[in-house]
């Protein structure tokens, strides 16, 4: 057994990198469920001996130990916002939103899908983008019935806003805290460096849709009056849980504004409101509705992932992406986000992300912080803007096809890629400007 585990420890890169690309593999073809096929490789990796599952003893802790590859900061947040944003859900806040903005429309088509886009864009920046498709595709599918039209190319549009408006912020889309935690970057940082660029390929996004799915978005008159009549004085089910959810989201996201200023870490910040929510709140109920699966997805490929780390794949990996630049910062963060865009497409944008993030510390350790920066909002904007490009990219695109389907609206995988590609071209072509201008030219 001995001479077993000395071959492995021999080839760990080799050994790690095949978990890694086997689970790959199993994601992208979903065959099995993602968390499933996560836990599968995290198990595999430390008892191939990967990852130390002992922490060391006192005075002489394992580094290798796994535990210490587990991001908690990412952790934390993620379920703290999911807990607050459930809560603040079942005051029906959202959709009284959703519904005073559709009436503002005055029904017309064009104007519905523009309107649903840019809310959802917004709602993402501040919610995560799944639980913000999931609140807005109801009331879609109303506003789609009493409009009589197809509400394929509102959810096409929402989703790929979504995806747009979540890479603003830091709890706009996963990827991003998985970024934050790793590059230390604030939710200032973030509306800083990314707002500008996200407003603009926003904007010059809904355009297009706009234009290319005019001829799907007609309706009688007669419809459109009927939408602007929308009783919405009963959608608030809940007036005192919405004062206090809004009013606990509203200081929770201050919170994350003024990180410099306060020096608490997000996940605290969102933990702290999440943790004043559930006093007033049947815990079990709020767990329940916890994305567990997606929770235990990261733990599981944050292990996977630190398993190629600590046998030095990582490091190999960010020596030859230097190695084929020769050290061009330029042609580094042209590869990282026109990479980053591309394969997020192929793969889900989370397990693309965690795997690149280590690598981005290896080379800022190499290349020092100057370097790097540019490189961090590389891959937050790759990977974000690049989910959009097929309906694997990105939870939300699997969540709303998949709900689309059981509605009979079925979206195949060549009807969302030919909206999909073109909103990712558009995206990642203005990012390349913006990071150019912003960070490279001289």
């Amino acid at each position: 057994m001995g001479l077993i585990y000395d071959f492995i420890q021999l080839h760990s890169v080799n050994f790690s990198a095949g978990i890694l690309i086997f689970a790959y593999f199993f994601i992208v073809t979903e065959k099995i469920p993602k968390v499933t096929i996560a836990l599968v490789g995290a198990t595999l990796t430390v008892i191939l001996g990967l990852l130390s599952q002992d922490k060391g003893s006192i005075g002489n802790l394992d580094p290798d130990y796994f535990i210490n590859f587990i991001d908690f900061n990412v952790i934390f947040l993620l379920v703290s916002m999911m807990i607050i944003v459930n809560i603040v859900a079942k005051s029906g806040v959202f959709n009284w939103v959703a519904n005073e903005l559709l009436k503002f429309t005055k029904g017309r088509p064009t104007w519905v899908l523009f309107t649903l886009g840019i809310f959802t864009a917004i709602a993402s920046a501040f919610l995560d983008n799944v639980t913000t498709v999931i609140l807005v595709m109801p009331v879609t599918f109303i506003i789609a019935k009493e409009l009589d039209i197809d509400p394929v190319p509102l959810l096409i549009t929402e989703v790929l806003m979504s995806n747009i408006g979540g890479a603003a912020t830091l709890i706009g889309d996963p990827p991003n805290i998985i970024i934050g935690s790793a590059a230390g970057f604030s939710f200032l940082d973030f509306v800083l460096e990314l707002s500008n660029i996200i407003a603009l390929i926003l904007f010059v996004s809904v355009g297009i849709l706009m234009f290319m799915f005019r001829k799907k978005l007609k309706t009688t008159p007669e419809r459109m009056l009927h939408v602007t009549k929308i009783d919405n004085s009963k959608t608030i089910t809940d007036f005192s849980l919405m004062i206090r959810s809004s009013i606990v989201l509203g200081l929770v996201i201050l919170g994350f504004i003024l990180h410099d200023v306060i020096h608490i870490q997000a996940c605290i910040v969102a933990m702290a409101g999440a943790s004043f929510l559930l006093i007033f709140e049947r815990p079990k109920q709020v767990l329940h509705d916890v994305e567990w699966n997606t929770i235990f997805f990261f733990i599981g490929l944050f292990m996977i992932i630190g398993g190629l780390e600590a046998s030095g794949g990582i490091a190999m990996m960010a020596k030859w992406l230097l190695d084929i630049t020769q050290g061009s910062q330029a042609a580094t963060a042209m590869i990282i986000l026109w990479g980053s865009g591309i394969f997020s497409g192929i793969i889900d944008n989370i397990p693309y992300t965690a795997t690149m993030a280590p690598m981005l510390v290896q080379i800022q350790g190499t290349m020092g912080v100057d370097y790097t920066h540019p490189l961090w909002w590389c891959l937050s904007l790759g990977a974000c803007l690049g989910g959009n490009m097929t309906i694997i990219g990105a939870a939300a695109n699997v969540l709303v096809s998949e709900t689309a389907a059981i509605s009979g609206h079925r979206i195949s995988f060549m009807k969302f890629f030919k909206y999909g590609a073109v909103i990712t071209l558009v995206s990642l072509t203005l990012s390349s400007f913006y990071i150019y201008f912003r960070f490279l030219a001289k």
